[in-house]
């Protein structure tokens, strides 16, 4: 099981890549120790601190002849990960 699931890549994450900040989608049980040792054997850098919060998944409601099936998009955990000045992550290089 790998505690980093996918980097996140939004409008609002990508100004912070800007001031050294880089935002991963990452395992529901993943302290922050783990997320920032992950970090810097996956990609090299170092990391200076780590920010985490839990999203509670959305309900979703959809309409069909049968009625209305309910239900929730999966809890998920976001990380937001420093890096030390002068370091950056590159995504988009072996693509």
């Amino acid at each position: 099981m790998s505690i980093l699931k996918r980097p996140l890549v939004t409008e609002k994450v990508s100004a912070l890549n800007e001031k050294g900040k880089y935002g991963f989608i990452v395992d529901l049980n993943a302290n922050k120790v783990e997320i920032k040792s992950a970090v810097e054997k996956m990609y090299g850098v170092n990391v200076e601190r780590v920010n985490t919060l839990s999203v509670m998944g959305k309900k979703k409601v959809r309409f069909t002849k049968a009625g209305t099936l309910a239900g929730r998009k999966p809890n998920y955990k976001k990380a937001i990960v420093t890096l030390a000045a002068g370091e950056v992550i590159d995504f988009y290089g072996n693509v």
